[in-house]
């Protein structure tokens, strides 16, 4: 198609609106939600510039680049209204488009207004296709947009100079690492070493990083491992008119289902491996680990695919190096020579269970493999070294993200804590627990006793949980965060604030114990009575239908509001905000 053909095909997609808008879900791995949707524009379907690159291209080249960008404003804000997407919408937008003479600032504002969309939920992220000189002239564009609520974002981070100036003089609020950084990073140590410093330098500048264009699961684990958590690209989902909404519908399945990260599932450990029959000729058994150098193990199953052995291929071949073993044997069952000293665990037994059941195993050695099952029926192998590598992993996590008082989970690992639990839908409760009067008691008693009362808190609260199905964490100061099932809550919190009360009497002196008040200064400085430390309880009850209506924000907040109203009534109490009515 000749340049004129091309510009009359963008006039005739101008003045009739011929655009359609595609959304790709960038999603945080943390909490297991879609942040927000970066809104991409297409052309007919059966035009030369259907192609987003020809499409701007040719408007760029007649100088038409911000009304075609505007129109594509217009169309994607209308699909997201119209199709109700919750999270941020990421409309792109050249710089350049900006410093055209034809720019008129404040469209977008007035299009959001009309569809009824807050600026606070929309994202401009700026993408480059060509440098920007006039720096100054952007900034003030872009302050325009910041100071009316906007968000921005800078795409194709490290693809040139001019993006790493724009980071620095307009301090973004997300960044975008380019796509050939992400390519292969798995096997580059030099993309890996890039990625670091650009989470270093979001950290200085408190942006937040999104690795786009990942198509590997390599990739993936790559990045989550090196600390990234928003992500984006084909491996989560391609662009659609009408994207996904669920996160756990795009992201590989976990390893780790359950509440606590102690309770860790076998899902990502099993590898689907071919398995060999109790007659299977050995000569067969022989062919299969040939015919694959990284195969370690075989399973040996009953006719009713139930695991009755194992062949390691350095047993198999020790036996068969004495002198005619293999003519003696080559046509023998396997059955003669598997053993019949193996492990085999079921696929929902948490990381830990597991891990017990090897180090009780003297003799199993760390590169061989166990069996998987599901209901004793053979499913796959694990790796011992998967098993060890995963839990030092878990701890290095745990402590990295623990308060250093308890040692609890701190406010990362709650905030993951709570995004499962939206993710699983499970009915449970969740409860925020508030000491009463502790920063008098502090005041008065010293910050040493004031923190052997948090140590003793955190002993309470670890005995009333059970780490396979529940959690607790330590917010901060003298705030904890408990997520409990919903068989037998009630009595678990009555025993809670009886055995709190109780291991509290050592730490009175004993004219406040006899008095039943200490008398500390408050907040204004003023000497007055206070009651003897107490806890307060904001408990909510989080049914499975309102899972996919909060996220783990707002759950928080309604935790945070129940402890508030425990905390207006004085002494022990307990306040519960029903999720049911919320809806009511």
């Amino acid at each position: 198609m000749i340049i004129t053909e091309q510009l009359s095909e963008l006039d005739s997609i101008l003045a009739k609106g011929e655009l359609h808008s595609l959304f790709q879900p960038i999603v945080s791995l943390s909490e297991r939600s879609i942040l927000g949707y970066e809104a991409l524009s297409r052309g007919p379907s059966n035009s030369a510039l259907h192609a987003p690159l020809n499409l701007f291209a040719v408007a760029r080249h007649s100088g038409r680049l911000s009304e075609l960008e505007l129109l594509c404003r217009k169309k994607a804000c209308m699909a997201f209204s119209e199709q109700k997407l919750q999270g941020k919408l990421f409309l792109n937008v050249s710089p350049d488009s900006l410093l055209e003479p034809r720019h008129q600032p404040g469209r977008t504002l007035q299009l959001l207004q009309t569809l009824g969309i807050p600026p606070s939920q929309v994202v401009i992220e700026l993408t480059e296709q060509s440098p920007t000189e006039d720096f100054a002239l952007l900034d003030t564009a872009l302050h325009h947009y910041r100071a009316m609520g906007f968000s921005i974002a800078l795409d194709d981070l490290g693809a040139g100079y001019s993006s790493l100036r724009l980071w620095s003089e307009l301090r973004p609020d997300y960044v975008k690492i380019d796509r050939h950084f992400i390519d292969g990073i798995h096997q580059d140590a030099v993309k890996r070493e890039f990625v670091d410093s650009i989470l270093k330098m979001a950290k200085a500048s408190r942006a937040q990083v999104i690795a786009e264009g990942i198509e590997l699961s390599e990739e993936l684990e790559v990045l989550a491992e090196m600390g990234v958590d928003l992500v984006q690209g084909y491996l989560l989902s391609r662009p659609q008119e009408q994207p996904p909404r669920q996160a756990h519908q795009l992201l590989p399945s976990r390893t780790c289902h359950p509440l606590s990260e102690e309770a860790c599932e076998l899902h990502g450990l099993l590898t689907p491996q071919v398995a060999v029959q109790l007659d299977t000729p050995i000569c067969e058994v022989l062919e299969l680990f040939r015919a694959q150098a990284s195969l370690n193990s075989l399973a040996v199953l009953n006719p009713l695919q139930q695991p009755v052995g194992i062949v390691h291929r350095n047993s198999l071949s020790e036996a068969l190096l004495k002198p005619f073993a293999a003519e003696i044997f080559a046509r023998k069952p396997i059955s003669r020579l598997m053993s019949d000293d193996f492990l085999a665990v079921e696929i929902d037994q948490s990381l830990q269970q597991v891990s017990r059941l090897l180090t009780n195993r003297a003799r199993q050695r760390i590169e061989e493999d166990f069996i998987i099952t599901q209901g004793n029926v053979y499913k796959g192998l694990g790796r011992v070294i998967d098993v060890l590598r995963l839990i030092t992993e878990l701890k290095i996590q745990q402590a990295r993200h623990a308060n250093p008082l308890t040692l609890l989970p701190g406010n990362v690992p709650i905030q993951q804590c709570l995004g499962r639990l939206l993710e699983q839908g499970r009915e449970a409760l969740i409860c925020y627990v508030d000491i009463d009067s502790f920063k008098p008691f502090n005041d008065l008693y010293g910050y040493a006793k004031g923190d052997e009362v948090l140590l003793c808190l955190a002993q309470c609260l670890k005995e009333k949980v059970d780490p396979a199905r529940d959690f607790v964490g330590h917010i901060g100061g003298d705030d904890f965060l408990l997520v409990l099932s919903a068989e037998d809550w009630r009595p678990r919190l009555n025993r809670l604030l009886e055995d709190f009360q109780n291991q509290c009497r050592r730490f009175y002196r004993e004219e406040d114990l006899q008095a039943g008040c200490f008398i500390s200064r408050d907040r204004q400085g003023k000497r007055r009575e206070f009651p003897l430390l107490s806890l307060s309880l904001g408990v909510v009850h989080l049914y499975p239908e309102q899972c996919p209506h909060l996220d783990a924000g707002q759950l928080a907040a309604l935790a945070s509001e129940a402890k508030r109203s425990a905390k207006a009534i004085p002494g022990y109490s307990l306040h519960i905000i029903d999720t049911h009515k919320l809806s009511a």
